[in-house]
């Protein structure tokens, strides 16, 4: 009787943990490489639910590890999978977060966008974030925010229709040019901080003639001054030598750069000197006392001027500042008293813009007598400050009608830089007041892809961290 022939093993796959082998009769018809070798691999695919093609995880486990991998990343992910008793490695986990780039589901088509810049690396480099802001999610991040770069993806999305950007002349210049088809909106938190710099930029350039007029006995006696006063007396005094010496370099015609290389100082700081912006005699910090100042100067008037005591009274008010800062208060301020001071002779310019703002009305008696020497003495900080407040009331109107006459007045005033800045960017600011689009969600995403990258190290490539901050949630 003839022997049955031997079966040759024609096929083994592997997917997902399944395994099939098939064999056939010799002589069976294989394929063209069946004197190589007889054995073939072939699998059917499983549903993608289920696994995914030469995949080692079912959909459900892969899933797990991504959604840790994008809350975590790589080693803090790889630790709680331990503690979920699911060990994988932090090389696995950053794999399957590189594989599901959501960068390669493209998002769909964005109408209004936010766009703003987040750094690589704090002072050298830069990127940028686009945010679509109906849908309230991160659409791109681009690997720098040059003006190649913006107008490249602006022509990439010809259907964006507003862009919400900052006042920055980059992102500006580059929705101009390739998407002058959109309307560009500035943004509001923006323009209310550039309105507080510049009138605070008016005060610090009358700072001299304040200083003057707060200090009616004559100069400052550098006797009377307190030990931490007189450290930054003397600094006043290094820096006003150093400021002649830049004047007088400028009444001769010196430029900028050759100034900068004669006395060793930056170009911004000489800017700010022949600005009238550095000229503050004492340049004080903000204290834990500033929030206590009406219940303290309620007290000095009720007749307490032992600082020991109005130490303890603020301290059953809730006050936690220590008994030195209470006594040091109290010393300036009978000292003060003694030789005829108003008291802001040391007021830096910082505190007098705010006690000239947003401390007018609510501020000591102490406060509305400052104020009241000072617009006798600077007539032109008042006009300022009025250009300033009709500048928030025109933001918060939503009335873009009264741009125009603000420029017209803020041009006759301290405030005229800020004013020429604005015309400038008129229609984006025109905008900015009518619209209800701002970049308010931009600046959440940039905090939100600042801890990522910190978690990170700041060593996430753009790869790593699209595939974190573009998730879907």
């Amino acid at each position: 009787m003839e022997q049955p022939k031997p079966i040759i093993p024609a096929a083994k796959v592997s997917q997902s943990h399944f395994s099939v082998e098939i064999y056939a009769p010799p002589g069976s018809t294989l394929s063209r490489n069946q004197h190589l070798c007889p054995r073939r691999t072939f699998s059917e695919p499983l549903a993608p639910p289920v696994g995914r093609r030469y995949g080692r995880r079912v959909g459900r486990c892969d899933a797990l590890v991504r959604a840790v991998a994008v809350a975590l990343g790589g080693r803090p992910g790889s630790r709680m999978m331990a503690r979920l008793s699911a060990p994988w490695s932090r090389d696995t986990m950053l794999r399957v977060l590189r594989r599901s780039d959501p960068a390669s589901v493209p998002p769909p088509p964005a109408r209004v966008v936010g766009i703003d810049d987040f750094a690589w690396r704090r002072g050298h480099s830069y990127g940028s974030i686009v945010v679509d802001l109906e849908r309230r999610e991160v659409i791109d991040l681009l690997p720098d925010r040059q003006r190649d770069t913006v107008i490249a993806w602006l022509r990439q999305n010809p259907q964006v229709e507003i862009i919400c950007r900052d006042r920055g002349p980059g992102y500006g210049a580059a929705a101009s040019e390739a998407a002058p088809q959109a309307q560009q909106v500035a943004d509001r938190w923006h323009l209310f901080e550039n309105a507080s710099a510049a009138f605070l930029a008016a005060v610090r350039s009358e700072m001299p003639c304040l200083r003057r007029a707060l200090a009616p006995t004559g100069p400052v006696d550098p006797a009377t001054l307190t030990r931490a006063e007189r450290i930054q007396w003397d600094g006043y005094q290094l820096r006003e030598a150093l400021n002649r010496q830049i004047i007088d370099l400028a009444g001769q015609g010196v430029p900028i750069r050759v100034m900068a290389r004669t006395t060793g100082v930056s170009r911004k700081t000489i800017r700010k000197v022949l600005r009238g912006q550095r000229h503050d005699t004492f340049r004080t910090r903000q204290s834990s006392l500033d929030v206590w100042s009406l219940t303290l100067e309620a007290e000095w008037n009720a007749g307490c001027r032992i600082g020991a005591e109005l130490w303890r009274r603020l301290k059953a008010s809730g006050f936690g500042g220590s008994l030195r800062v209470v006594s040091e208060w109290a010393t300036r301020r009978r000292r003060d008293e003694k030789l005829g001071h108003t008291g802001g002779a040391g007021l830096s310019a910082r505190t007098i813009a705010r006690s000239m703002t947003t401390e007018r009305d609510t501020g000591s008696a102490q406060t509305a007598l400052i104020n009241a020497v000072i617009e006798k003495a600077v007539p032109a900080l008042i006009s300022a400050r009025e250009a300033l407040d009709c500048f928030h009331a025109m933001m918060r109107s939503k009335d873009k009608a009264r741009l125009d006459p603000w420029i017209a007045m803020a041009a006759e005033t301290k405030l005229a830089g800020f004013a020429a800045g604005v015309e400038a960017d008129k229609d984006a600011v025109a905008a900015a007041i009518s619209t209800p689009w701002s970049s308010g969600q931009v600046e959440g995403k940039v905090n939100r892809l600042k801890a990522i990258k910190r978690q990170m190290y700041g060593r996430a490539k753009i790869d790593l961290l699209k595939a974190r901050v573009m998730a879907p949630a």
